[in-house]
């Protein structure tokens, strides 16, 4: 991620590095192994994601979901949510819910659940009592909806 966050302007003019894409993958791959679970790939985005497949199936890419869910989840931890912003734009992912043909009220039910999705993971929402006001909130500052 690192990789394509710095060069994001290069890779909107050129296309991503086959080479790039196969590194994440293998990366990832061997941080599973390691870890013996997907844990170390699969945070509170991929929970959000998931939760969006339960409330809207079919409606936009894995991808795009966790995208979307980074954005968010990068505020939360007070992380720079603004770079992920910019590096989906750079590259023409979406970064709000009408771009993927969802409505804000799934957003933000979505943000409610995720963690239910799985409970016995850590992740940032399992430190944040996601009421409907916090994931309105939380969706309308970083533009999502």
């Amino acid at each position: 991620a690192k990789i394509v966050m710095e060069n994001s302007s290069y890779y909107a003019k050129n296309g991503l590095d086959i080479r790039v894409i196969v590194e994440a993958l293998i990366s990832a791959g061997v941080a599973s192994c390691i870890a013996g679970s997907s844990r170390p790939c699969s945070g509170a985005e991929h929970l959000f994601s998931h939760a969006l497949d339960k409330i809207a199936p079919g409606r936009g890419l894995h991808g795009e979901k966790c995208g979307i869910g980074s954005i968010m989840m990068a505020k939360l931890q007070g992380q720079d949510w603004k770079k992920i912003v910019k590096t989906l734009k750079d590259v023409g992912a979406p970064v709000s819910a009408k771009q993927v043909g969802l409505k804000s009220d799934e957003i933000i039910t979505a943000l409610m659940i995720a963690q239910e999705l799985r409970p016995e993971r850590y992740t940032i929402l399992k430190e944040i009592e996601m009421t409907e006001k916090k994931a309105l909130n939380l969706a309308k500052m970083t533009n999502v909806i």
